[in-house]
């Protein structure tokens, strides 16, 4: 075997018998770490009996050596007889290096003195532990793995054979994912923003207290509802629909839009919506966040308002008088002032600035555009 003294046959083969190949097999579930790697007695039932013969395990020696999971070979004064390249590389070297040393030699004497004990502890037993270990990387950070430790004949000695997954870099990732888990939820629950986050199909997967309160709905509620009972019909929906599959089929990442929200009691208010889906690995997104960057104040439902009435509505804000929109739109004096007396009946207003005012909270002009604008236009200039 490269770079270490040759293992025998029975040491081989005792190595391969505790090969963590699928870590998902083992019956037994892990106990819990102790402080200082403690180990915990393997118990289970013995590995079969019938194993192919000894001079079979010869082929497999590239196998364990070049293997990702780190295994070594010591004895009983704690030298190491033969280590895999997975194992040296823990240590920052090559098996060449660690063969013939001592645990001191790689070690500082907390660690060594851990995994001299761990050893004998298996010398003593003449049986299998499984257990995790913390150690110190060569660059100084702290590492942590899991894994067998078992003793094996190799000659005439008895010897410690240790096989260990470094779960270091997987529980870094982990750790990395829950504090972006966590400030996700932190940014969800007290941004103050409604928001929720919707699957492919449409159904809010979670959402904020903001969102609930905005539908007048309980957080329970709320989850697992389908987010097209969340609207209010309106001629908008199907491009609204046409542009959440160009986000679903991954033709855009991310898009502004307005809708008409409909709480729990029937009332409805015009919203800026920005949708954004999450990740990017698959061929079709599978959920997306929708943030509401603000709403309309809660109004009992109107009739539509034609786009004329909207445009005259847009001019009025702007200052313009009677004459002016009638000029503008091509439209006669008499026509103006008809649709500026029914305006004013549909939206519960007396006179003409509180005409403008309700058309602004109900969330027919857009609040962040001038020259006013319906809030409902595709481009920033338009009136429509």
């Amino acid at each position: 075997m490269d770079g270490g003294a040759a293992v025998d046959d029975a040491g081989l083969k005792a190595l391969l018998e505790h090969f963590p190949v699928f870590w998902g097999e083992v019956d037994e579930p892990w106990q819990a770490r102790e402080p200082g790697g403690g180990a915990v007695a393997d118990t289970g039932t013995a590995h079969a009996d019938a194993h192919p013969a000894p001079h079979q395990y010869a082929a497999f020696a590239g196998l364990a050596d070049l293997a990702p999971a780190a295994a070594f070979l010591r004895d009983g004064d704690g030298r190491y007889l033969w280590a895999n390249h997975a194992y040296a590389h823990l240590y920052g070297t090559v098996p060449q290096e660690l063969v013939g040393k001592y645990i001191e030699d790689f070690d500082g004497p907390a660690e060594a003195a851990q995994f001299r004990a761990l050893d004998q502890e298996i010398l003593t037993r003449g049986t299998p532990v499984r257990h995790t270990l913390d150690y110190r990387r060569p660059d100084g950070s702290a590492g942590q793995a899991v894994g067998h430790r078992f003793p094996v004949r190799e000659n005439t000695r008895t010897c410690v054979a240790g096989i260990y997954v470094d779960l270091t870099d997987q529980l870094r990732a982990m750790a990395q994912w829950q504090e972006a888990q966590d400030s996700l939820q932190a940014l969800r629950d007290h941004s103050g923003l409604p928001c929720a986050l919707l699957s492919a199909n449409g159904r809010v997967v979670e959402a904020s207290a903001a969102a609930a309160e905005l539908f007048h709905l309980s957080l329970p509620d709320l989850v697992g509802r389908r987010a097209h009972t969340l609207l209010a019909p309106e001629p908008g929906l199907d491009r609204l629909h046409r542009r959440w599959n160009g986000l679903i089929t991954r033709r855009t990442r991310r898009l502004e839009t307005s809708a008409v929200l409909v709480d729990a009691d029937g009332r409805q208010r015009r919203a800026q919506l920005h949708l954004t889906t999450v990740g990017n690995s698959a061929a079709r997104a599978r959920h997306v966040w929708a943030v509401v960057t603000h709403h309309s104040l809660a109004h009992d439902a109107h009739p539509s308002l034609t786009a004329a009435q909207v445009r005259i509505l847009s001019l009025l804000a702007a200052g313009s008088s009677n004459g002016d929109i009638a000029t503008s739109l091509k439209l006669s004096r008499q026509t103006v002032d008809y649709h500026l007396s029914r305006l004013r009946e549909l939206l519960g207003a007396a006179t003409r600035p509180s005409l403008v005012a309700r058309a602004y909270v109900l969330g027919i002009l857009a609040p962040r555009a001038w020259p006013p604008r319906s809030a409902t236009a595709s481009h920033p200039l338009s009136t429509a």
